[in-house]
């Protein structure tokens, strides 16, 4: 019987790690139990190559060597499982996850990609490679809506590559795009991963979404570049559209004032609410399109003003000119001093002055405090000066202003090219792209300028998704039986993968595995550079054969005690690994991304075509690596500014 590639890979793949781990105990001289720990890793990795659950290895594995580590006794055992698993289900972060997966469940089956690829394909039709840009930035939006791979790569597979090969494209570039772009979830928040990951290694997951942010937009930016040099380059790849397929029809009433597509929409609008030009159409309609026209204007105005006064406006805090210690004194009045002790003050027979009742004063103290305390009253310079009372005012700066100069470019040229055909892909980019651009805005914008904490925005985010299907008419108890089975099986995947994994960490760290790597990757001399190198290239590697997610909570708690030691900043390994893993999710022989779209495409669509159509985007995941590594500021700057 013919073995497939894949399984060769897999099997050479398992026969090194046994003969590995085999080799590393005859060529010690004492087996200790730190060896023992990496007899377990190679173990649990041999395992899961095989097929047998993740959780459920790394729980076996770690309840059997952690009983071998306390010399069998199962009391202690079982007391680390328990304590290793309600340590893991206490932890908040994790109430996160079933609330966006379950939102991005409620999204795909809204059946918003469809009117999302058409409006964006429409309204970059005049770009090379409009349909595979389109694809991409379809990808990257509903991959932030919903953050599952398998999902979206399978939609677009469904929705796009027919699409696009009915139009001509090169079967490796269209499978390309989708497979790069249905990848773009595990990056762009609010990813799983990266709240995986922030649980795993005791990050904050609003600060990884924040560093995560512009990475995921340089390497969307990226695929798109590239897409657009192939097409200028190699017009035969991907054809440019024709005439008739640009055309987008007009509604009936608007067909009344003019049929010319072309014609600028905002003159003709108000043109038409006078004289015979709008006989025959209703004023509430033209109403309706001036309305629309205006809209983008309002909002920018409205974001301009508001966004403005925020960044300008410092409430300064209250300065009080505090006088120091020992200014207001009991000392005597020049008259009363006469040096040394005095005598009590006596009536005329000489016999000290009767007290009077109530607490007294010293002699000459009094009326000094009391009135160095009234002119401090008075004083203008103790209370609060009349510029600390009235609010300050700065300068915008400059990221304001960036932002400013390109909203304001893309509203203008909105109306400096607004014609009737493009008022219509803009009605229908409000009814598709709008709708998750809000959602995406709130849930992410509420937990980065911490508003809310990630499970909060998680829960509205959940709320928006069931909304927006009751909107779109797409809810029904048959959407909403498929998207809590779906969420609650991925969750539980996910909870029961920390169980295991807190379990295996522990007996990990009982063995002594984690010292003995350490002190053999502290043996190597490596600079920072070459530590990052290293680790990066074995987490690559590890992103063959295994899953995400098994990466996480198996080898980041080996990797994360490392990073003090090298000066490495968490919250940056982290942004490194998610670019990293996505490079794994599209490299061949296992690149699960291929075999979801091979799973839809026609069958002349081959899985070595799809494999060559993903190499370019690799080289360009890896390039992005290398340009987060040499700019950090691309992923730290957002959360420097916010959070430090």
């Amino acid at each position: 019987m013919k073995i497939r590639k894949e399984l060769w890979f897999g099997l050479v793949f398992m026969s090194v790690v046994v003969v590995g781990a085999v080799y590393m105990l005859l060529s010690v001289e004492t087996i200790t139990n730190g060896h023992l720990g990496l007899l377990m890793l190679s173990l649990v990795v041999t395992a899961i190559m095989l097929g047998f659950p993740t959780a459920f290895t790394l729980m076996g594995m770690g309840m059997i060597f952690s009983w071998m580590a306390y010399d069998q006794s199962i009391i202690k055992t079982l007391d680390l499982m328990v304590q290793s698993a309600y340590k893991t289900m206490a932890s908040d972060v994790l109430i996160a996850i079933p609330l966006f997966v379950f939102m991005g469940y409620l999204v795909e089956r809204a059946n918003l990609i469809e009117k999302l690829f058409k409006s964006l394909h429409l309204a970059m039709a005049r770009i090379p490679g409009s349909l595979a840009v389109a694809t991409l930035v379809t990808c990257a939006i509903f991959a932030t809506a919903t953050g599952i791979v398998g999902a979206v790569v399978t939609l677009m597979g469904l929705l796009a590559l027919p699409a696009m090969l009915r139009a001509g494209y090169s079967v490796p570039l269209a499978a390309g795009a989708i497979t790069a772009g249905g990848c773009l979830g595990i990056m762009i928040p609010p990813s799983v991963l990266l709240i995986v990951y922030g649980a795993t290694a005791g990050v904050s997951v609003v600060q990884l979404y924040a560093g995560a942010f512009f990475p995921g937009l340089m390497l969307t930016g990226l695929y798109i570049l590239y897409v657009v040099m192939v097409s200028k380059l190699k017009p035969a790849w991907a054809p440019p559209l024709s005439a008739a397929e640009r055309v987008v029809p007009l509604p009936p009433l608007t067909q009344q004032l003019t049929t010319d597509t072309s014609a600028y929409a905002f003159t003709h609008l108000v043109g038409a609410l006078k004289g015979k030009r709008n006989a025959a159409v209703p004023l509430g309609h033209i109403l309706r399109q001036l309305c629309l026209v205006v809209l983008p204007g309002l909002i920018f105005m409205t974001i301009v003003v508001s966004s403005f006064r925020s960044v300008t406006t410092v409430d300064a805090v209250p300065v009080y000119d505090i006088q120091p210690i020992g200014s207001l004194s009991y000392a005597p009045t020049p008259e009363d001093d006469s040096g040394g002790l005095q005598e009590p003050p006596t009536d005329g027979d000489g016999l000290p002055e009767p007290f009077s009742s109530g607490l007294q004063e010293p002699p000459g103290a009094a009326p000094a405090l009391s009135e160095q305390v009234t002119a401090s009253a008075a004083n203008p310079t103790v209370k609060r000066t009349a510029e600390a009372e009235a609010a300050s005012t700065r300068a915008a700066p400059t990221w304001w202003w960036v932002c400013f100069a390109i909203l304001g470019a893309l509203v203008s040229l909105f109306y400096l090219f607004l014609s009737f055909a493009r008022l219509e892909i803009f009605k229908m980019l409000l009814s598709s792209f709008f709708p998750l651009m809000i959602l995406i805005i709130s849930v992410l914008g509420s937990i980065v300028m911490g508003l809310a904490t990630p499970t909060e925005a998680a829960a509205m985010g959940a709320l928006g998704g069931f909304m927006l299907a009751v909107a779109y008419r797409r809810l029904t108890m048959r959407v909403l039986q498929e998207a809590v089975f779906l969420t609650a099986k991925t969750s539980a995947m996910v909870c029961w993968l920390f169980v295991g994994s807190a379990i295996f960490s522990a007996a990990f760290a009982l063995l002594g595995g984690q010292n003995l790597v350490e002190t053999w990757v502290l043996s190597m001399d490596l600079t920072t550079t070459q530590f990052l190198i290293m680790s990066q290239v074995i987490i690559f590697l590890l992103g063959w054969p295994l899953e995400w997610t098994e990466i996480i909570v198996i080898f980041m708690p080996i990797f994360i005690p490392l990073l003090d030691n090298f000066g490495v900043d968490p919250l940056f390994f982290g942004l490194l690994v998610a670019l990293n893993l996505q490079t794994a999710f599209l490299s061949p022989p296992v690149a699960m991304a291929a075999f979801y779209l091979k799973g839809v495409a026609p069958k002349h669509v081959t899985l070595n075509q799809i494999f060559l159509g993903m190499l370019p985007f690799m080289g360009i995941q890896i390039l992005a690596i290398i340009m987060l590594y040499q700019f950090p500021a691309i992923g730290m700057w957002l959360p420097e500014l916010l959070y430090k």
